[in-house]
């Protein structure tokens, strides 16, 4: 019985193949220095064919400290970190998934971590307000993102050119009920800051699980290295296909992460392995015995 990976699947593929990019940085604190370098990386992923471009959670700012980012907080439709991706994507004619940014809150000392998608005219077709808020107590490590960002509550799906995009962003990884409320995505994008410390033995192990229980394509744009505040994340900013494999990796510093996506590769794994189909949803875990 042959692989799934064989060589007749993956040239059936190549007819309607697409490249797409995640962009990795190491952010500080300086929002036009940290848009330059994105508007490079973005520049160097478009010169190398990619018609999607993702990148990670807070490009745009990595404060000294966390209060840092509601200064710089936009309204929505508004704003120099909007213009920049709107500008950007109509540059250079592709899709952006501009990470997150940090957009105005309902409460006046927080903001929503949103993850805005721009189509290739510039135009905003999606938002995306992070839900699950990290939360780290580990030795000298303390995270608490509740204290400044407020909760998003809405699961979003946009329907592009390349198919179904789901929206997630960084902690959101560890909640697999959340991937499978977008139903049956064909690609799943998730801007992400992962920690050194949980990076090291959780990340790579949960973007492969997402990607291999969806059957999706799998885009981690993630913040990599030592930052201006301290702070070091994990990098490894990849692109996994359908059947779990790292098509490309970057460990760590401000690049590119480049791939091809295969439509009908991923049609052909679905059609060999219907997982999605087998789906018991409605199955609930039985009650205590009574004996």
């Amino acid at each position: 019985m042959s692989s799934p990976n064989s060589t007749q699947a993956r040239l059936a593929a190549q007819q309607n193949a697409f490249k797409v990019a995640a962009v990795q940085m190491a952010s500080g604190p300086n929002v036009a220095g940290n848009l330059n370098e994105a508007r490079r990386l973005i520049e160097k992923a478009a010169q190398q064919g990619a018609k999607l471009v993702v990148l990670p959670e807070f490009f745009a700012i990595m404060g000294m400290k966390e209060t840092d980012k509601i200064a710089v907080r936009e309204q929505p439709g508004s704003g120099q970190i909007q213009s920049f991706l709107s500008e950007t994507a109509r540059k250079h004619k592709l899709w952006m998934v501009g990470g997150s940014i940090p957009l105005a809150a309902d409460a006046p000392n927080k903001v929503r971590n949103s993850c805005l998608v721009y189509n290739e005219l510039g135009e905003q077709v999606a938002r995306y307000d992070k839900i699950h808020l990290f939360n780290l107590d580990l030795g000298n490590e303390q995270y608490h993102e509740a204290n400044t960002i407020e909760a998003g509550d809405q699961v979003v799906v946009v329907d592009s050119p390349f198919g179904r995009i789901g929206l997630a962003i960084c902690y959101d990884l560890r909640f697999p009920e959340l991937f499978r409320a977008m139903k049956d995505v064909d690609i799943i994008v998730l801007p992400a800051a992962f920690t050194a410390t949980t990076g090291k033995v959780h990340w790579e192990a949960l973007v492969r699980a997402r990607a291999i229980e969806n059957l999706s394509y799998f885009i981690a744009a993630a913040q990599g290295g030592y930052h201006v505040n301290g702070r070091e994340t994990h990098g490894h900013s990849m692109v996994v296909d359908p059947w779990g494999r790292v098509l490309d990796e970057l460990t760590r510093g401000s690049d590119v992460v480049m791939a091809e996506l295969n439509p009908s590769y991923q049609a052909s794994l679905r059609s060999s392995l219907p997982a999605l189909s087998h789906r018991t949803l409605m199955c609930q875990p039985q009650g205590p015995s009574s004996k």
